[in-house]
């Protein structure tokens, strides 16, 4: 079976209070991007990476490959306005039957094993979805009024989310909506059902400056 993976990395260092992108900044003697692709490769060193970029991006992340000596195969391409364009543009690189994980390229610190499980779940079901559940007590707020909710109910979502090619292909035909906060909902709007399987906490996604550090942290621990 042909595997793939689509690495979206579209974020800046806005939320970081930086200039340089959260997906470059060193983490533990290398950009985090790098962990991430990383992670792929040592999963199966035969999966086709594709890696998806702002085309601001792209001569800088060319630049960071030479200075880190990063030699790990990938495609490059470039993204769109949307988290949604830019992997529709990163799916046109996928080809042939098989199945194609969708990632943020700052969650460097997915396990194999988180890996291995959406791949294993998306082989039977046509889609797998990490997630893992919240520890925190949960509260929604309605009406300027908040009101318990059963945490049992909620799930946090992570990536990788692992698609049967031909169907998330036919998902990303739809026109661009609001709602599609991640990959999963795009396709769950054609009708198909969501599968979901276990994810691993320490997966954060990197979005603020004490992320970086707890990453930090945790990196050594993620098998």
């Amino acid at each position: 079976m042909n595997l793939f993976v689509v690495i979206v990395a579209g974020g800046s260092g806005k939320r970081m209070g930086l200039e340089v992108p959260k997906q470059f900044l060193e983490l533990a003697g290398k950009p985090v991007l790098m962990h991430t692709i990383e992670r792929f490769s040592k999963f199966n060193s035969s999966i086709e990476i594709i890696t998806v970029l702002p085309e601001n991006q792209l001569r800088y992340w060319t630049s960071l490959q030479k200075k880190y000596s990063f030699d790990i195969p990938h495609t490059l391409v470039k993204g769109g306005r949307h988290r949604f364009d830019s992997v529709k543009h990163g799916l046109k690189f996928v080809s042939g039957s098989g199945l194609v994980a969708i990632h943020d390229g700052v969650r460097p610190l997915v396990s194999i094993e988180t890996i291995k499980r959406c791949f294993e779940t998306a082989s039977k079901y046509g889609n797998a979805v990490p997630v893992v559940s919240p520890s925190d007590s949960i509260r929604v707020m309605k009406n300027d009024k908040s009101e318990p909710l059963n945490r049992n109910y909620i799930k946090l979502v992570q990536t990788p989310q692992v698609f049967d090619i031909d169907i998330i292909k036919k998902a990303y035909k739809q026109d661009y909506d609001t709602s599609f906060t991640d990959d999963a909902a795009v396709l769950e709007k054609t009708g198909e059902t969501i599968y979901l399987t276990e994810g691993n906490r320490e997966n954060i996604k990197i979005t603020n400056p004490e992320d970086l550090f707890i990453a930090q942290t945790l990196l050594p621990f993620v098998l």
